[in-house]
């Protein structure tokens, strides 16, 4: 078993393979969080065009349907009750309002679940709780290394001096 940055599990490592570790990590994190967004996005988009999509078959029931529905409703009760050609038109096209209006009902439920749902909200949320925690983090505290206290000034100097 090895670490992100492929060094073994128990060994030591440098503070540089572990900032290397945590930034890699990191991208991961973020990488996630923004397919998880556009996933969510993905949804809501659908479920707006299923509420686009009834609203146009509502529309063209009503459009398509009336002539049609409206001859044959109307000659059926004619015949059916003996009333006014004219009484039975009415009845015929009342009927195709209200068929259009169970369509656009139906429109209106998903148009309102899609409005309702929040999904890059959540994902915008979670990215921003993950940044607060981030930036609360402290590093644990390390306790200080005699070797340095020890150290007397010139003996630092003289190494800064040869190092430069």
């Amino acid at each position: 078993m090895s670490a992100p940055d492929g060094s073994p599990v128990g060994a030591e490592r440098s503070i540089g393979q572990l900032f290397a570790s945590a930034t890699t990590e990191m991208s991961a994190l973020v990488h996630d969080e923004i397919a998880l967004a556009k996933a969510q996005l993905k949804q809501d988009v659908k479920k707006g065009a299923t509420s686009g999509g009834a609203f146009s078959v509502a529309a063209m029931v009503l459009l398509f349907s009336l002539p049609m529905l409206n001859f044959a409703l109307a000659y059926g009760i004619r015949t059916w009750s003996g009333w006014n050609l004219a009484v039975c038109f009415l009845l015929s096209f009342a009927a195709n309002v209200l068929v259009a209006g169970v369509l656009a009902l139906i429109g209106v439920v998903f148009a309102k679940k899609a409005k309702k749902s929040k999904g890059p909200q959540k994902v915008a949320a979670s990215m921003k709780e993950t940044a607060g925690v981030l930036q609360k983090a402290k590093p644990h505290p390390r306790p200080a290394t005699p070797a340095l206290e020890d150290r007397t000034p010139a003996a630092i100097e003289a190494v800064a001096r040869s190092s430069s």
